[in-house]
């Protein structure tokens, strides 16, 4: 049993590095930065906080690689979020 507790809180330790990591990744504000941290929000599916992102992106950076490939994703993810 401990060792299924080890596990469990060893996946909750990295749950939480990668939810810092991400965070960390926001303060640079490159449009690149941003579109990576939006690419793990998505995997982790936080999907509310990873269209933020992308729209951050398509606002702040319009005409950059970067932009084109958060727009992709938003019209994938759909337009339904919380304000």
């Amino acid at each position: 049993m401990k060792r299924g507790l080890g596990l469990l809180s060893g996946a909750i330790v990295g749950s939480v590095f990668l939810s810092l990591s991400a965070l960390s990744a926001c303060s640079g504000r490159s449009a690149s930065e941003i579109l990576e941290t939006a690419q793990l929000e998505e995997k982790q599916n936080a999907i509310d906080h990873a269209r933020k992102l992308y729209r951050e992106i398509v606002e702040k950076y319009p005409g950059t690689p970067e932009a084109s490939q958060a727009q992709a994703r938003l019209e994938a993810l759909g337009s339904a979020s919380t304000p």
